[in-house]
């Protein structure tokens, strides 16, 4: 049987990672011995995505069929509850490690043209550790290829507050607009944050509000997303126009998924935010976790 290439330990200050090459994934994160992050084991196969990398595109697109320059594709559906091709072509490759130490980690996937994607993106993921800084990812993404690619990306860390339940946190997030969407999740208008029932400005513990939204009107130059109780905050800062936030049910509700997105979801539909890769050009997403006393 192959063996499963093996997970990548990271330690930096009070900071400890665990990141895996399938899906590029991180596996774990504490800071002084707390989670930080939903952990899964090494060899686990994961629920909802946890920790996975997202590209070439983040979220969904509807019924798994898109057009772009003048074409017609048909991508996988790999979600059967919703109809959609969820979270891109990447979440469960082995990526290559090419570069590490003691506080790094550089895996590199090559993602060739295929039916219903025919571009050819080279694709790394950079997770540095520092004991001030907490964690630094960086998703970068090349086309290598001859035609200019339709293109996003996201992560999928789940924050936590050492695996109490969210019902007892507060979730804050800076967005202004959320994306409303139907039965199928699929996207139906833009309306006021607050329309979902979430207590954006993160006032009160989120007791029982279930979201599965994606928010922007966020803040120029860089926002944070933070979960707290009284003893431990969490934060993902980043600058992406976009932001998932799922409550976590497929967790247990141990963790919220955030998930900075370049794009909304069924961008290769929509347009919106898509990212249209020429050939030779690179496109970077970069967010940063860390975690400071509630």
């Amino acid at each position: 049987m192959p063996v499963p290439a093996p997970a990548v330990e990271l330690t930096a200050g009070d900071y400890a990672a665990t990141v895996v090459p399938t899906g590029a994934g991180l596996a774990s994160l504490t800071w002084r011995g707390r989670h930080v992050v939903v952990p899964h084991e090494p060899e686990e196969l994961p629920l909802g995505y946890l920790g996975k990398t997202l590209v070439p595109w983040p979220n969904r697109i509807a019924d798994g069929t898109y057009e772009y320059d003048g074409e017609r594709h048909e991508v996988p559906v790999n979600e059967r509850a919703t109809g959609a091709a969820l979270h891109g072509l990447a979440c469960w490759s082995v990526w290559q490690v090419v570069e590490r130490s003691a506080e790094h980690v550089v895996l590199e996937l090559e993602l060739a043209p295929r039916y219903g994607y025919p571009f050819h993106l080279h694709s790394s993921v950079t997770y540095r550790l520092s004991p001030e800084g907490g964690l630094d990812v960086r998703i970068t993404s090349r086309n290598i290829g001859t035609r200019t690619a339709p293109y996003g990306s996201s992560t999928h860390p789940y924050l936590t507050c050492d695996l109490r339940p969210v019902d007892e946190c507060t979730l804050r997030v800076p967005a202004t607009t959320v994306l409303t969407v139907d039965e199928r999740l699929r996207p139906v208008a833009t309306s006021p944050a607050g329309d979902v029932g979430l207590d954006l400005p993160g006032t009160a513990p989120m007791g029982t509000t279930q979201v599965d939204h994606a928010f922007t009107g966020l803040p120029d130059g860089g926002w944070t997303v933070s979960l707290a109780d009284e003893s431990l905050r969490v934060r993902l800062h980043a600058d992406a126009p976009w932001v998932q936030v799922y409550s976590g049910e497929r967790v247990e509700r141990r963790g919220v998924a955030v998930e900075p997105m370049t794009c909304p979801p069924d961008a290769f539909n929509s347009g919106t935010d898509l990212v249209e890769l020429a050939p030779g050009e690179s496109h970077t997403l970069a967010l940063r976790i860390d975690a400071v006393e509630g």
